[in-house]
């Protein structure tokens, strides 16, 4: 407790200064980036090769379900959890480094 006490200011100050990075960091690496990305292009040809064979061939297949729905709304969850996540981040992170500098009352 000694240890708390004596390097509060310290503390404080490190950890906002982690969290603010940390939010940061992960704002700039979740954000959607302009265009297509590789794996989409890849699942575009693979998804273009996959309707040119079934055309082709004469045999039947099962109809695979459709998971589209699911992988969009799975995708929109989970950037909507980073974005809290980045929102609390930056609060704590703030709070914590403005707190350290508030100065402690001293009773003379």
């Amino acid at each position: 407790m000694d240890f708390f006490l004596k390097y509060k200011t310290i503390l404080f100050r490190v950890s906002g200064t982690v969290l603010l990075l940390f939010a940061l960091i992960a704002h700039f690496w979740m954000t959607p980036k302009e265009g297509l990305s590789e794996v989409e292009i890849a699942a575009a040809n693979v998804a273009r090769m996959e309707a040119s064979v079934a055309g082709s061939s004469q045999s039947s297949k099962a109809a695979k379900p459709d998971t589209s729905k699911f992988l969009e709304k799975f995708k929109s969850t989970q950037e909507k959890q980073m974005e809290y996540l980045t929102i609390i981040a930056i609060i704590f992170g703030s709070g914590l480094l403005l707190y350290s500098f508030i100065r402690p009352k001293s009773d003379n």
